[in-house]
């Protein structure tokens, strides 16, 4: 497994609504899990904010389908949902946590890095992005 060596920062897209209720959620979420309610909240702070019609298709939004390749070379194919519709085992996951996290916003083409729970830097890629009415 290929261990990334410095943090990237991709430029991020986010539709209105999105932005919206992903602040309402991160602050929300401050006092139970203040360390992915935080990540989220610098995410949605560097976010650029589109109207949601304007939203490129290739951008992963809550609810999209989304192929992503690991730093490790795995390929995984996972919904973005919010916590009470997580199910790793049907893969959806959801975006309060570092994975979740790390792909909202990114469009296809892109890398970022993020920490694991063990605080291990890793990297991720999407590969593919399907919007939630096509997959």
């Amino acid at each position: 497994m290929t261990q990334p060596t410095r943090d990237l920062s991709p430029r991020l897209v986010l539709g209105t609504t999105d932005h919206e209720t992903l602040g309402r959620l991160a602050r929300a979420g401050l006092d139970r899990m203040p360390d992915l309610a935080e990540t989220l909240l610098d995410e949605l702070d560097r976010a650029r904010v589109v109207e949601d019609a304007k939203l490129p298709e290739d951008v992963v939004r809550m609810g999209a389908r989304v192929v992503y390749r690991t730093n490790g070379g795995a390929e995984q194919d996972v919904t973005l949902v919010y916590p009470a519709e997580a199910d790793i085992a049907a893969g959806k996951i959801s975006v309060m946590t570092p994975i979740g996290t790390a792909l909202i916003g990114l469009k296809a083409g892109q890398s970022i890095t993020w920490r694991d729970r063990a605080d291990k830097r890793q990297m991720l890629t999407v590969v593919e992005v399907k919007a939630a009415a096509e997959a």
